[in-house]
């Protein structure tokens, strides 16, 4: 991997990360979305030789090129290739059940768009396939050549939040029954550009934009993952430990606010039984509301510019887990 390929990933709000997970020299950190290593980097930076990092992510691709930007830290840091989703398994096995502090970057990298062989770009003619863990079932092209007008549409809409869902699921459709499986991603783009009227194709970016998300999230299982990881990662936090979540849209932002809400509100308890929890939340808001880039870093990085990054510290006593 060559310094400029590098170069081409920069982490997103790297100082406010390290700031409100309040690294501290012999902690002990979590990256479970570890991408490149640019954010691992930065924590390592803070600890001392008796600190660790832990590195978890389901691309292999992207952990070889962490291993390496991570090099001068390998005494204190641990990669593990798997899904956040398992966040709470990977820590029992290294003998690490409760942490410092845990950061979820969530979104699809630079390098994976760049990526050729990955199929996430609608600027370029390759594969659609979007998986970002190669081990999983299905590729956007299954996705796109097998579901039905109907379940398409849903698909495009419910995590596209695309307008002109219906007329681009009946464009795919109509492109299958004439020429064929769709092959490529701009093929892809072709059937979205013609499906999406003139005035909308004017504005908002790329027309193809909203519906490659969609697909991407569906082959990824990114929401689901997501409502699977929060729970798992505010249950391996050390008492003032810090949880820190960018987003990039709206539908991922949505997930993460609900949650921290939930789980900083004064009572937790279901509101028809009486209250067990002792009227506190367990986390602690760091964040009144999402925290945005400066206009610097955008400049610098305009693909920061749709991040929005929220943090909370649990402030509970550690409780045994049932059965344990």
């Amino acid at each position: 991997m060559s310094d400029t390929m590098h170069e081409l990933h920069i982490p997103v709000m790297p100082g406010e990360v390290v700031r409100y997970l309040d690294c501290r020299g012999g902690g002990v950190y979590v990256d479970a979305t570890l991408g490149d290593g640019g954010h691992a980097a930065a924590i390592c930076r803070r600890l001392s030789p008796a600190g660790r990092l832990i590195g978890i992510d389901w691309d292999e691709a992207a952990l070889q090129r962490a291993a390496a930007r991570l090099a001068e830290f390998a005494c204190r840091v641990e990669l593990v290739h798997r899904s956040y989703t398992e966040l709470e398994s990977v820590l029992a096995e290294l003998d690490c059940p409760r942490v410092d502090g845990i950061l979820l970057d969530l979104g699809v990298s630079t390098l994976q768009v760049m990526d050729a062989a990955r199929g996430f770009s609608f600027h370029r003619e390759e594969a659609l396939d979007m998986r970002m863990d190669r081990r999983l079932p299905l590729r956007a092209a299954d996705l796109v050549n097998s579901l039905p007008a109907g379940e398409l549409a849903r698909l495009i809409y419910r995590f596209g939040e695309e307008r002109w869902a219906g007329r681009i699921a009946s464009g795919i459709v109509s492109f299958r029954e004439k020429n064929g499986p769709v092959q490529t991603a701009g093929q892809l783009v072709e059937i979205i550009k013609e499906a999406v009227p003139a005035a909308s194709r004017r504005k908002g970016g790329h027309p193809a934009r909203r519906t490659f998300q969609a697909l991407r999230i569906a082959v990824n299982r990114e929401l689901e993952n997501i409502a699977s990881v929060l729970p798992q990662a505010a249950r391996c936090l050390l008492p003032e430990g810090r949880l820190c979540v960018i987003a990039y849209h709206s539908l991922e932002d949505r997930i993460v606010k609900r949650f921290l809400k939930e789980q900083s509100r004064r009572c937790n308890c279901p509101p028809a039984i009486p209250c067990s929890c002792g009227g506190e939340g367990e986390l602690e808001l760091l964040t009144a509301k999402a925290v945005r880039p400066a206009a610097a870093e955008i400049n610098r990085n305009p693909r920061s510019r749709s991040a929005r990054l929220r943090a909370a510290k649990f402030k509970g006593v550690l409780k045994e887990k049932a059965g344990a």
